[in-house]
């Protein structure tokens, strides 16, 4: 079996797609580790998104007992709600990273973070409220 070969520095680079050109317009390539960790960080958001959206199913599935209807379907709108931002966010923080590390600026700061730790502490203080008033 032979090795794969090495590509180069004077091969012609592959064009890119359609949606690539469209997304990320201008720049040079970066590293490709740099864009490998831009897309684990990526997915460690939809990971986070799933347990929110979990969250949100298992409140209105498995509380019947524990919290009135309202109650409920509120916390669970509430867990459901921030799973679909904080997966929104997911991907505009991975655009806007991938086009920074293309232009060579300094990385944007994360907006998911503060939303996600309001976003958590509200729902976690609204869940400890309600089972202790009864």
């Amino acid at each position: 079996m032979s090795p794969l070969p090495v590509p180069s520095s004077d091969a012609t680079p592959i064009p890119r797609g359609w949606l690539a050109r469209k997304l990320l317009p201008g720049g040079t390539e970066p590293d490709p580790r740099f864009t490998l960790a831009n897309e684990r960080t990526f997915l460690a958001w939809i990971r986070t998104s799933l347990a929110f959206l979990a969250g949100g199913i298992a409140i209105e599935a498995f509380a019947g007992g524990l919290f009135s209807g309202p109650v409920r379907e509120g916390l669970s709108v509430l867990l459901l709600v921030l799973g679909m931002l904080i997966s929104a966010g997911a991907a505009a923080r991975w655009l806007s990273v991938e086009r920074s590390m293309r232009a060579g600026t300094p990385l944007p700061l994360p907006l998911l973070v503060p939303l996600l730790a309001l976003g958590g502490a509200t729902a976690a203080g609204l869940i400890i409220f309600l089972i202790l008033a009864g």
